[in-house]
């Protein structure tokens, strides 16, 4: 039986008429309700200034997402801003595509990772950049004062510093990166539409492919790698190893002032209220599992064939308003247009959509 979620404090940020993501942030809303509902005054005033950036953000959305950087045919093209602790975009100039390292570690993680994202992208998938036309890879650091989130806003990333006692800064984990990213991919092509199983796989696919930039970063296998969606990016004495576990959902943190993950691994567990968007980061739970479940069992590098056909599902087959029985359909039937129907790869696809109860 499905079950409803415990209504945390809660703030207008979900709306059925979402048709595309807003702005994308990594951390989902119900861990900075948490906060504002179990955390010092401190740590109530960060999370509910950084709830409130954010719905500002949304209602600004269109002209945000107006402004248009040139393109760059067929090569990798970084630029760095930082916002000082401001709210302009893109901020100051700090670094551009060849420059030195800078002294910033924030300006060189956010460099790094945009690069290694590229790379993906561009080696595995043959993809140019995130509109595949060499869209520059525009990144803002140092956003607002003690801002609790990444996002991306239609056009570029930008990245919070954190507050230090929850969240450390944005720009730690490449997996992060490699997510807000991915939402300009799925922008792009399959327009997932921001809201219920739709909004969730969008979720879901920029949790695959960060969890991949951070996998052919450390060249990990599937079976080597720990599957965590923000790993580093909780505080020390916060009890959790990161905001999303592909491997088991669920289980990422469980802490007194930011909650319990609520994510489900399994259809019989799916949240079915209204909060986030009706789910979008809490139900990608199970796309995930699946995904991990198809990589484990296929073996190897994930990157090459799980990888391979769920870029392909994204990229051709999928639309606005897919679901996640869609998902599994289609993501089965390229893994037997790729490898042959009944073939080892195809089956565990197949698999891997059953054992969390979408087929």
């Amino acid at each position: 039986m499905a079950r409803n979620k415990k209504k945390s404090a809660r703030f207008k940020h979900e709306h059925p008429l979402y048709s595309r993501c807003p702005i994308c942030c990594i951390v989902p809303p119900h861990m900075l309700e948490n906060v504002v509902v179990n955390g010092s005054p401190q740590q109530r005033s960060w999370a509910f200034h950084t709830l409130n950036v954010s719905a500002q953000l949304r209602g600004r959305r269109d002209i945000i997402g107006s402004i248009s950087f040139a393109p760059s045919p067929g090569e990798k093209r970084r630029t760095i801003y930082d916002a000082k602790n401001g709210q302009q975009l893109p901020g100051t100039l700090v670094r551009s595509e060849g420059d030195p390292p800078s002294n910033d570690i924030a300006v060189n993680e956010a460099y790094d990772a945009a690069g290694a994202t590229y790379d993906l992208f561009h080696e595995i998938f043959d993809r140019n950049s995130i509109d595949d036309k060499g869209l520059r890879l525009d990144s803002t650091v140092h956003y607002g004062v003690k801002y609790d989130n990444a996002f991306w806003n239609g056009d570029q990333m930008v990245y919070g510093d954190g507050d230090g006692e929850l969240f450390q800064r944005f720009t730690i984990s490449i997996d992060v990166i490699g997510h807000e990213l991915t939402h300009g991919v799925t922008q792009y092509e399959a327009g997932l539409q921001y809201y219920g199983e739709p909004g969730a796989l969008n979720e879901s696919f920029s949790d695959v492919f960060g969890a991949l930039v951070k996998q052919k970063a450390k060249n990990q296998t599937a079976q080597e790698a720990d599957w965590i969606i923000g790993e580093g990016l909780l505080a020390s004495t916060v009890k959790g190893v990161g905001i999303r576990s592909m491997k088991a959902p669920g289980t990422a943190y469980d802490d007194p002032v930011l909650g319990k993950d609520p994510q489900p691994g399994h259809m019989k567990d799916k949240y079915t209220g209204f909060e986030d968007n009706a789910g979008v980061h809490i139900n990608s739970g199970i796309p995930n599992r699946a995904f991990y479940l198809a990589a484990v069992e296929i073996g190897g590098y994930a990157w090459e064939k799980a990888g391979k056909i769920w870029y392909i599902a994204l990229r051709d087959r999928l639309r606005a308003k897919a679901d996640f029985q869609k998902a599994a359909n289609v993501t089965i039937q390229v893994a037997g247009e790729l490898y042959g129907n009944d073939s080892s790869e195809q089956k565990a696809v197949q698999n891997a959509w059953q054992k969390v109860g979408v087929i």
